[in-house]
């Protein structure tokens, strides 16, 4: 179902982010992230006045993951900051992400390393998407989602699906799970 008509109204500001994940030829994985601030109108930054229409921020990340979904690699770039000079200086830092585990309380650790001003605000908002960007690029590669025929996939299909008690949809004791998944299935408790 789509949004409700907006009322009148003009646009000032777009946020733009981008994930591409890419299979490389050694078998990990590359995500390159991509955030964008754009207005609409010319600003006045304290570092000088930015024209409508060229970016305030076009930052960029790139994790490289294994099969577990562990960052072995991670860089980071600042093309366009509002204070050239200072914002892209931080990049390096970025270096803290390799061992984390994007399955693994990988948010928490994120604010541990990169929050404030031990990183850039917007880059380490980018970082956060990288999860479930991560799930929806390669769950197909690591985890068998149907329970399938040979014998990986049987010993796999034994395994409790990764997805369940995630979301809203996907609640244990929900319709979706019973209909999709109903060997993890748990019967609602009515208060």
């Amino acid at each position: 179902m789509p949004l409700s008509p907006p009322v009148s109204r003009s646009l000032r500001h777009t946020r733009a982010i981008t994930v591409d994940a890419y299979a490389r030829d050694d078998g990990l994985w590359d995500l390159d992230a991509t955030i964008s601030d754009v207005k609409t109108r010319d600003i006045a930054l304290a570092s000088g006045d930015r024209p409508g229409g060229v970016p305030v921020h076009d930052l960029k990340l790139r994790v490289t993951i294994d099969r577990d979904l562990t960052i072995v690699d991670a860089e980071a770039a600042s093309d366009s900051v509002p204070y050239p000079g200072f914002c892209d200086t931080i990049a390096p830092a970025y270096k803290k992400l390799i061992g984390l585990s994007l399955m693994k309380h990988f948010r928490l650790h994120l604010k541990d390393r990169l929050s404030g001003v031990l990183g850039c605000t917007h880059l380490t908002e980018l970082a956060q998407v990288l999860p479930t960007a991560a799930l929806q690029a390669y769950a197909d590669d690591v985890f068998d989602e149907r329970g399938g025929a040979d014998a990986n996939q049987k010993e796999r299909a034994a395994e409790r699906p990764f997805e369940l008690d995630r979301c809203h949809a996907l609640r244990s004791d929900g319709p979706a799970v019973a209909k999709y998944y109903p060997r993890w299935s748990i019967k609602a408790v009515s208060g």
